[in-house]
This record gives structure tokens, C-alpha cells and sequence, in this order.
């Protein structure tokens, strides 16, 4: 299980269909609007989670969730299903899903209904709290990383600096944006390099293999290095990234309120 780290910088995964998801790794950056965006999911009914519940799926379920980091804001679960593979019924809290693998499952509600759904590599969802059973009907496995968001107080409306998708519209895209993240994809190509902006308190989800060098507010720069599935919590700050890699870099960038 890959080692999370931090850089400036769950939909559940058991909500991640509904929609459609530390070990302590290291620092890295962000990346460009892709030319082709992954489609969004179409959302499929949200379970109620009054309805039946269900216990926590790291409990119920180890086998194929796993948190990799927690703290007072977020926990993250890495989800992984071979093919074939259900789980029991579980319940998650309001939650971001970002999916690693292409996803074919079956979802079972707690009323009994079911519903299929099929969704890209790539793609990032929202999912309210709720409680399903997951089945994965794909003949490969499957893997999700799922933030799932835990309360607090507001941030602060005083913003920490510049707002990368203002002054970056280049490399920085709102994809969703509600009371508790903004979801943003991130992508530079080879070689190219951002302006000083700002993150509050975020959640990266790397889709590509990159490296990338980080300028800090008082100049000092920093290498950072990411593989393709690494999840990232990274306290609030200002960075300039640059992709010092030879090939596009990715990622999914959780922004919280």
C-alpha cells in the first residue's frame, strides 16, 4: 500500500457508484486542464442512509478497505476489489471519489434495489453519506481512493493568496464545487510552470507518474516526486509548481472548506 506524503496542495467509494472514492507519503505538485477530460459519471441514486446503515466499511470489510491516513479534517480509504468480489453492507460519510481503474459494479441498497454503474479511470465524484453493498461484475480488479470529509468549522473566508484557477486557468479546472470541496483537475504538460497561487487544507489524488520542483514563498525550491495512485493531504499554502518530468502530469486536487 503506497505511503502518503505531503506537498502543497471520500462519494464514497461505497457512494463513489452512488455517484457515478496513508500510509504518509511525500510532498509533490500539481499539474494542466486536460485536453480530454474524463466524463463525469452519471449519478445514480443516493442510498438513504437512515434506511438500514451499516458499519464502517474499514471495519466490516478490511479486505478491501484500507485507511491510509486520517486526521481531523478527512480520512482516506484505498479501495480494492478483485473481480468478482462483493462486500457486505456498509455505510459512508459525505465523501470524494477519485477512480483509478475503469469500475463496473452492482450496487446493493438497503431498501434491497440494485443498481449497476460504470465508470471511467479518472474520474472524480461527490458523493452523499450513505449505505450500499458493492459488488465489482468487471472481470479485473478495481481500485478507489475515497476521501471521506469529516465536519468542522468554516475555513476562514479570507483566502491565503492567489486562486490557482484564476490565475492559472491554464493548468487548473473546477470540475465540482459545493458547502464542504471544491474539486479540481490539474494538469502541465512537460516542462511547464505555474505562477504563485494558493490551497487551503487539500487532498491530492495523483493520476500520473510525476516529478515536479516547487517554489516556495521565500524562493526555496523543493523536488517532489509522485506516482500514479498516491493520495496526498497538504496543509494550506502558497507553491509555483513546475513539471520537471518529461511527460503530462495529472492529478485530482481536493480542496477543502
Amino acid at each position: 500500500m503506497r505511503k502518503l506524503s505531503l506537498f502543497f496542495m471520500s462519494a464514497s467509494f461505497a457512494l463513489f457508484l452512488v455517484a457515478c472514492s496513508k500510509p504518509e507519503s511525500q510532498a509533490v505538485s500539481e499539474p494542466e486542464p486536460a485536453d480530454m477530460k474524463p466524463a463525469a459519471a452519471e449519478p445514480i441514486r443516493a442510498p438513504d442512509v437512515g434506511q438500514a446503515g451499516g458499519g464502517d466499511p474499514t471495519v466490516v470489510d478490511p479486505d478491501h478497505y484500507t485507511v491510509e491516513f486520517e486526521n481531523e479534517a478527512v480520512r482516506i480509504v484505498r479501495i480494492e476489489y478483485g473481480p468478482g468480489e462483493e462486500s457486505v453492507m456498509h455505510s459512508h460519510p459525505d465523501s470524494v471519489a477519485v477512480f483509478l481503474t475503469d469500475i463496473e459494479a452492482q450496487m446493493t441498497l438497503p431498501d434491497g434495489s440494485t443498481q449497476q454503474a460504470s465508470i471511467p479511470a479518472g474520474v472524480a465524484n461527490f458523493t452523499p453519506a450513505g449505505a450500499h453493498k458493492p459488488k465489482n461484475l468487471a472481470d479485473e480488479a478495481w481500485q478507489v481512493v475515497e476521501i471521506e470529509l469529516k465536519p468542522r468549522a468554516p475555513a476562514s473566508a479570507e483566502p491565503g493568496g492567489p486562486d490557482a484557477t484564476v490565475v492559472d486557468a491554464d493548468h487548473y479546472t473546477t470540475e465540482f464545487e459545493n458547502e464542504s470541496v471544491r474539486i479540481l483537475r490539474i494538469k502541465y504538460g512537460p516542462g511547464e510552470e505555474s505562477t504563485m497561487h494558493y490551497h487551503p487544507d487539500s487532498v491530492a489524488v495523483f493520476l500520473t507518474d510525476q516529478v515536479v520542483q516547487m517554489t516556495l514563498p521565500d524562493g526555496s525550491t523543493q523536488e517532489m516526486p509522485a506516482s500514479a495512485g498516491d493520495a496526498l493531504f497538504t496543509p494550506g499554502g502558497q507553491h509555483l509548481p513546475k513539471n520537471i518530468s518529461d511527460s503530462t502530469l495529472e492529478l485530482v486536487l481536493v480542496e477543502l472548506k
